[in-house]
């Protein structure tokens, strides 16, 4: 695939410090691109999880990558952390659970969930396709 205009693409570093910013600029963008009310809100929240997700267990920082392609958005988070234990999938955890929500809440506010994970760190990808907006 080749890569989409620059104005339909979001390419950022990320730390603890620039969440809050990265989330706004992530709800900007995706607005920009058509996602409005609550299908905005689910694909906002899903890219925070697993930003959020990266700074906790994958060594304090990552990179997101946003797209626009034909058939919807799509997002890739990266991180360098340890990777995940093996078997680590989303699923829904106990109602009285302090965490843990994170994979879960972007594997159901989303189209599509890939977790790719091993000792050099983790990436998940996400997509919402166009029918779903």
């Amino acid at each position: 695939m080749t890569e989409p205009p620059d104005h339909d693409r979001l390419h950022r570093d990320f730390t603890l410090g620039s969440l809050v910013a990265l989330r706004h600029e992530i709800e900007q963008w995706a607005g920009a691109h058509g996602l409005t009310g609550l299908v905005l809100y689910r694909f906002v929240v899903a890219v925070n999880e697993i930003t959020t997700n990266a700074v906790r267990h994958g060594g304090g920082h990552g990179h997101v990558r946003l797209w626009r392609a034909a058939d919807g958005l799509h997002c890739t988070v990266t991180d360098r952390g340890a990777g995940l234990p093996a078997g680590v999938r989303p699923r829904a955890p106990l109602p009285d659970a302090v965490g843990g929500r994170g994979l879960w809440l972007a594997r159901h506010g989303t189209d599509e969930f890939t977790l790719r994970s091993g000792p050099r760190g983790t990436a998940v990808s996400l997509a919402l396709f166009t029918h779903a907006t």
